[in-house]
């Protein structure tokens, strides 16, 4: 019988040139529905930002999927099943705005046993990929740890690890793990002495185990190149090489800068090669410096950033996370957060960028939605959205637009469908079974839950998380800026009102959300792309732009500046469309929710106003 089929397989190539391998699949799959002719996922660094292949900016924005990872109930996995990732994915397009999603991967499930690849996981991960690529969510994988590893702790210890197997730990001979009074997770990086010496010992390659995680990070990097079709694999943006990376012990008279020069980056440029033979040469590492780099605490910080690797782009993107660590602390911080609370922060990530001459991605924020500091949430959240939108303040935007600098890519963290309703045995323990929050550490940050129909819901207000903004410039952005009108219990949120100076804006604005971006022009014939929140239905959206005036935009035509269309997947997401012919022209356009039917003498009075203003603020 094997000789038969193997003659008429044999036939079959002859007739028809190929044969289709089981499990492998296509060169090419049909693009997402919703896809225009301009739609392409394909992401590069150039000119230090992101761009696409016409050249319009980029900005990547969503969540970490998710730290479900970092549990065993699902095997390392960030989903139960494909079914309930496509579920996901589609609740983020939908709800949460995401274009863009952190996929974590697990060391521990990808290499159970040293030198043999799980690539059943592997697989079971790279369907999941999947159900985000093909609705048009780009994705950038991350080999995750925190704690080096869940094997350090003991069965009934107060913390757990993630990260690496447990034949990596065993060949450690670690000690008891303990972080004597700890009140938070993180504490143990620094004051456990378990987690130090592993730490340590992967930067130096004891045991040979730095070795085997980056062969197993160029098996799997291979595995995904291949079982992706090329249309999937263009939503790859790149690659997350290690999260939150520390010394765990610095040698005698070492630096935090000096660590990262000597150990860090050398294990970058390592893992760059293996990126560069697994097939993904051209796709950035999203390289992360050392994780105190830009600590908001002074006792914490440590001087890093890379500040030894030269120029990275366009082959590295500078990748940096950012968590309030005095709001979080609920010591350090009284009170709420507010206008322009994190401009400051934000502004170093982007000057580090800049003098590195690549793009920045911070890749994980956010603040605790349960505990005794979660009522900061809802203006910590709000101010580190408007960090990322703009180098300025809200009180300040209007007479300074040009001061904005580019928009920030991000990942909140984070989107796990399973929040609260978990069952994680913590450290394996029958007897420490978990379902509240995140169920790992106490950690309760997701956006996101399933409700008692099984349908994802927002934990969050929509208003802060689906959010207007430029996802694809078509030249150079100058200035965005978005007032969410977000909530804190109660009370509206408004930090950045429309001035005086501009009473037609003023009115035609109202109470209602508003978006302006400020962009020069590069002459391609593809639009420059906002996404519309779901508060913005066409019947209430309006437009005030030099490319022309729009209550209720039409429905985009390569003919037409203003319009509004689908963003792919298939999802109900839409986005507006603007399309400027011309070449380095500064444009500008006003969107807002905030006006029922405006007249035709409101919208040119208004337009009259941004034009006045923006030929005056921006030279």
């Amino acid at each position: 019988m094997p000789t038969i089929r193997a003659r008429l397989l044999v036939v079959l190539v002859v007739l028809f040139g190929s044969v289709s391998v089981a499990g492998v699949p296509p060169a090419t799959a049909a693009p997402p529905p919703g896809s225009l002719w301009f739609d392409d996922p394909t992401v590069t660094v150039r000119d230090g930002r992101f761009t696409d292949t016409h050249g319009r900016e980029i900005v990547l924005r969503g969540y970490n999927v998710s730290g479900e990872t970092k549990l065993a109930e699902n095997k390392g996995l960030p989903f139960a099943s494909v079914a309930d990732a496509r579920t996901s994915a589609t609740a983020l397009r939908a709800l949460g705005g995401g274009n863009t999603v952190r996929f974590l991967l697990s060391w521990a499930y990808a290499e159970p046993e040293r030198g043999q690849v799980d690539t059943a996981y592997l697989a079971a991960a790279t369907d999941q990929m999947k159900a985000f690529l093909d609705i048009g969510i780009r994705v950038y994988p991350d080999f995750h740890q925190d704690l080096y590893s869940r094997h350090l702790f003991d069965a009934d210890s107060w913390y757990t690890g993630d990260g690496a197997p447990k034949w990596a730990v065993d060949a450690g001979n670690y000690p008891d793990e303990s972080c004597g009074i700890c009140l938070f997770w993180g504490q143990n990086i620094t004051q456990n002495e378990a987690v130090k010496r592993a730490t340590y010992d992967f930067w130096h390659n004891a045991h040979g185990v730095q070795d085997a995680f980056l062969a197993t990070a160029q098996k799997t990097m291979a595995y995904v190149r291949q079982h992706l079709s090329a249309d999937q694999f263009r939503g790859i943006a790149g690659f997350d090489p290690y999260n939150e990376p520390h010394a765990g012990v610095y040698d005698s008279g070492q630096t935090s800068r000096a660590w990262e020069k000597d150990v860090l980056w050398p294990f970058y440029e390592k893992f760059r090669t293996r990126m560069d033979t697994a097939g993904w040469r051209d796709k950035p590492a999203f390289v992360e410096p050392n994780l105190f780099w830009n600590a908001n605490l002074d006792f914490q910080k440590q001087e890093g950033g890379l500040l030894d690797a030269g120029s990275l782009g366009p082959r590295y993107v500078f990748n940096t996370h950012f968590y309030d660590q005095k709001a979080i602390s609920g010591v350090f911080m009284w009170g709420k957060a507010a206008d322009g609370q994190y401009t400051g922060d934000f502004r170093t990530v982007r000057d580090r960028a800049a003098a590195a001459r690549t793009a920045a991605v911070v890749s994980e924020f956010g603040h605790p939605l349960a505990g005794n500091v979660s009522d900061k949430a809802p203006t910590v959240l709000k101010a580190m959205y408007q960090a990322l939108d703009s180098r300025v303040k809200g009180a300040d935007w209007w007479s300074d637009p040009a001061a904005s600098g580019p928009v920030l890519s991000g990942s909140q963290w984070q989107w796990d469908i399973y929040n609260g309703r978990h069952r994680e045995l913590m450290n394996g323990n029958p007897d420490k079974v978990l379902t509240a929050g995140d169920a790992w550490n106490d950690e309760d940050l997701s956006a996101v839950r399933l409700d008692d129909a099984g349908e994802p819901v927002l934990r969050q207000d929509a208003r802060l998380l689906d959010r207007l903004y430029p996802s694809a410039t078509a030249g150079t952005t100058v200035g965005f800026t978005y007032e969410d009108r977000s909530r804190d219990g109660s009370t509206t949120l408004t930090w950045n009102p429309v001035p005086s100076s501009l009473p037609s804006v003023q009115r035609l604005v109202g109470s209602g959300q508003y978006g302006l971006l400020l962009w020069r022009s590069d002459g391609g014939p593809a639009p420059t792309e906002l996404h519309l929140p779901a508060s913005f239905p066409a019947k209430s959206t309006t437009v005030v732009s030099d490319l022309g005036t729009a209550h209720a935009p039409p429905a985009y035509t390569s003919a037409t500046p203003v319009g509004v269309a689908q963003e792919p997947g298939g999802t109900g997401s839409r986005r507006l469309l603007l399309t400027a012919p011309d070449s380095g022209v500064l444009h500008y356009a006003l969107v807002t929710n905030g006006a029922t039917a405006p007249s035709a003498d409101l919208l040119a009075a208004a337009r009259s106003e941004l034009a006045a203003w923006a030929a005056k603020e921006v030279n």
